[in-house]
């Protein structure tokens, strides 16, 4: 086996987590076992080069004895040196400090922002394609508060996004990239003119750590209040005052749910999401402090802080932090992301390699 000991210290905790995992009473917790599960999955791929890289190594100094009296293993170990040399740097490709959210959930929250009706129109379609993309995934996702607007689009629209079983490239992995200031450029149903038009909608994703969340809530730094549910148009749909407002007093985060049946399920979830944006803001504050880079998510929702643009009339969408540019808007919007989030991705881990 190799000597690297960033490998020996990942194969030691593969074949713990492997023992573990065996265990039966370790699923008595399913919090633990989600955990421990999530973490076999993410250090599986680095095991399993790192065996293949001992492997060929072997091979390799088989085929130089026998190389030494059969000339025609010389070829054979040309060919395990250049097969080492590419296992090699996919091996420390993945030795590279991995973001810790990337197997969580998420919690994503869309705003719309400039540009009035139409905007709220396109936030209700960056809503559907996110729902399409998880969809595709086998994501599940639950919308868990939206204030309609009177088109049927939303002004304000949280959901939770979750994978169905522990993965190292969970949705995390994927949506993060996500959050920003999203404009589009298109003819609005609103306009008689033909006229194209340009506005924006904000999306926010945070990491959805649940129970391995970090943070502490005074329940004294919580105003809580209750009100009827409402549907388009603002016209009550509950006859209770069940939906749940929170507003965290230290940091002014305000957090509503309403789409569960009872006032206790919807301060519950609500709870969820407080829990998931303290999360995040105090890991933004940490990373602030020691000057580390993050991708900065939406401000204001201003058209000039832009990270994606959605042009109707050339059916292009173009992602303005990597330079991507693609023609398909149409089944972008039907959720086939894979093509930008690919691309960020790929930035993303060229990035880190060069560090």
């Amino acid at each position: 086996m190799t000597t690297a000991p960033a490998v020996e210290a990942v194969l030691a905790e593969h074949a713990e987590l492997e023992l573990r995992l065996a265990d039966p009473s370790v699923h008595a917790d399913p919090a633990t076992a989600r955990k421990l599960g999530r973490r076999y999955s993410e250090i599986g791929p680095i095991v399993a080069v790192a065996r293949e890289l001992n492997a060929a190594r072997a091979d390799l100094a088989t085929a130089r004895e026998l190389a030494a009296e059969d000339p025609s293993f010389a070829a054979e170990a040309e060919e395990l040196t250049q097969r080492i040399a590419v296992l090699e740097r996919k091996l420390a490709e993945l030795l590279v400090p991995r973001d810790p959210h990337d197997g969580d959930d998420v919690i994503l929250e869309i705003k719309s922002g400039e540009g009035g009706e139409e905007s709220a129109l396109f936030a209700g379609d960056l809503a559907r394609m996110y729902m399409r993309y998880a969809e595709r995934r086998g994501w599940v996702t639950e919308i868990i508060d939206a204030v309609p607007s009177d088109l049927g689009g939303y002004k304000d629209l949280t959901m939770s996004v979750r994978s169905r079983e522990p993965v190292a490239d969970g949705v995390w992995s994927a949506l993060k990239f996500e959050g920003g200031v999203h404009r589009v450029q298109r003819v609005p149903v609103t306009e008689s003119q033909g006229r194209i038009h340009t506005s924006a909608a904000g999306v926010l994703v945070y990491p959805d750590t649940g129970e391995d969340a970090d943070i502490e809530i005074d329940e004294n730094d919580l105003r809580i209040d209750v009100f009827r549910s409402s549907g388009h148009g603002g016209q009550s749909v509950n006859t209770t005052d069940s939906a749940v407002r929170i507003t965290h007093l230290p940091t002014g985060i305000v957090v509503s749910c309403q789409n569960e049946r009872s006032q206790l399920q919807n301060r519950a979830r609500a709870m969820e999401v407080l829990r998931a944006r303290l999360q995040a803001l105090a890991e933004e504050e940490a990373a602030a402090k020691a000057s580390d880079q993050r991708r900065s998510q939406v401000r204001t929702v201003d058209r000039s802080e832009r990270i994606r643009t959605y042009n109707f009339p050339e059916n292009r969408i173009s992602d303005h932090r990597v330079g991507y540019k693609a023609h398909n808007l149409s089944a972008v919007l039907d959720g086939d992301l894979d093509g930008v989030i690919e691309a960020l991705q790929a930035a993303e881990r060229a990035e880190a390699v060069g560090r």
